[in-house]
C-alpha cells in the first residue's frame, strides 16, 4: 500500500510538473487591462488563470502593447473617463516588467493628453494616440523619450492601426466620425476620410488593402480602400460593432458586438457575417493569438476573457480577470 501511495504521489507530481513545463515552454502570457481596477492582469494562457494584477497607479489605462520579447508591457494612463467625456486627463505611460510584475519605467507627456493606444511600428518605435493634442506621439521604448509627433488634424483620435509595411497610420477619430490617414515617414496627415457621425475602434487587413472601423450610429462596419482612401463598402452587423481583429491568413475578421454579447465573424471574401459566437456580456476588444489557433475577447461586464477556438468557432473556456477587462496584448511565445 505504501508503494502504491508513493507511486500515486509521484505520478501526480510528474503531471503537475509537466503542466508547468508546458506553461513555461509556451513562453507566452496574455496581458489584459483591468480598467475598473487600475491594473494590468497577467494571465497564464495554458492554465487559463490569472497570475497577477499589477497596479498601474491612481488612474487607469485602457490599452496595452508588449515588446517583441514579451518582457515589457507599455500602458498609457488615460484617465477616469471615456472619449469625449469629462474627467481626468492622463499624462503618462508606464512600462511594466511582465516577469517581475512591477512598474519599471514611466514617460511623462508633459501635460494632460489622455494617451490611449500604443502601437508598434516596424521601425521599433511606439506610436501612441494622444487624444487631447489631436495627435499621435512617437516614443522610443528603450529610453522612454518622445522622439516625434504627428498631427491628425482631428479631435478625439482614439485608436490607431499601422500598415505592416510601416508607411501609413490610420486613426479612428471618435466624435468627428472620421479616419485620419498618416504618412508615418513624413509625419503628417495626408487625408481625412468622413465615415459617420461617430465611430469606434479600427483595424487593418493582413495585406494592408483594407481598414475597418465600426459605425456607432448604425449596425454596420465601414471598409476603407487604402489605395483610394475612400469607403469601399459597408458590412451589415448584428449590432453596433466595437473592437475587431483579422486572422493572419486574411480570410476572416472578428468583431465584438457588445450589445448582443457576441463576436461576429466576417468572411472577407464575401464581405458578409458568416457566423456569430456567443460570449459573456459587453465584449470590447478582440486579440488573435500569434499561432492563429485562438482568439480572445475581453468581456467588460462579466470580468472575463472568452477564449475562442478558431478552427471550431466556439468558446473553449472563460478566464476570470479583474474588474472591466479591456485592451489586450500577447507577451512573447507562440
Amino acid at each position: 500500500m505504501k508503494f502504491a501511495h508513493c507511486l500515486c504521489v509521484a505520478v501526480m507530481l510528474l503531471a503537475n510538473g509537466t503542466a508547468n513545463a508546458q506553461s513555461d515552454k509556451s513562453g507566452g502570457r496574455l496581458v489584459v487591462i483591468e480598467k475598473g481596477a487600475q491594473s494590468l492582469a497577467i494571465v497564464d494562457p495554458v492554465a487559463g488563470r490569472l497570475i497577477a494584477s499589477v497596479p498601474e497607479g491612481d488612474v487607469t489605462g485602457h490599452e496595452v502593447a508588449t515588446s517583441a520579447d514579451g518582457r515589457l508591457a507599455y500602458v498609457p494612463i488615460y484617465g477616469d473617463s471615456g472619449v469625449g467625456l469629462p474627467g481626468t486627463n492622463g499624462r503618462n505611460m508606464v512600462a511594466i516588467d511582465v516577469a517581475s510584475q512591477k512598474v519599471t519605467g514611466n514617460l511623462d507627456f508633459g501635460h494632460g493628453v489622455r494617451p490611449h493606444l500604443p502601437v508598434w511600428g516596424p521601425d521599433g518605435l511606439l506610436y501612441v494616440t494622444t487624444e487631447l493634442d489631436n495627435s499621435v506621439t512617437i516614443v522610443d521604448p528603450k529610453t522612454l523619450k518622445i522622439v516625434g509627433t504627428i498631427s491628425t488634424n482631428q479631435p478625439e483620435s482614439h485608436m490607431l492601426a499601422i500598415s505592416h509595411d510601416g508607411r501609413r497610420g490610420y486613426t479612428a477619430n471618435v466624435g468627428p466620425g472620421t479616419v485620419s490617414v498618416l504618412d508615418l515617414k513624413a509625419r503628417k496627415t495626408i487625408a481625412v476620410i468622413p465615415i459617420s457621425q461617430k465611430i469606434q475602434r479600427i483595424s487593418i487587413s493582413s495585406d494592408d488593402r483594407m481598414v475597418f472601423t465600426a459605425d456607432q450610429t448604425k449596425p454596420q462596419l465601414a471598409v476603407i480602400d487604402t489605395a483610394t482612401n475612400k469607403v469601399k463598402t459597408w458590412i451589415p452587423l448584428p449590432g453596433l460593432g466595437y473592437g475587431s481583429a483579422p486572422t493572419p491568413d486574411g480570410e476572416w475578421l472578428l468583431i465584438a458586438i457588445p450589445g448582443r454579447a457576441k463576436v461576429a465573424v466576417i468572411d472577407l471574401s464575401t464581405m458578409k457575417v458568416a457566423r456569430t459566437i456567443d460570449v459573456p456580456s459587453a465584449p470590447q476588444a478582440v486579440l488573435i493569438r500569434p499561432d492563429a489557433k485562438v482568439a480572445y475577447a475581453s468581456c467588460d461586464q462579466s470580468n472575463q476573457i472568452a477564449e475562442i477556438d478558431l478552427p471550431a468557432w466556439k468558446v473553449s473556456r472563460l478566464i476570470s480577470t479583474g474588474k472591466s477587462p479591456d485592451g489586450m496584448a500577447w507577451a512573447g511565445g507562440k
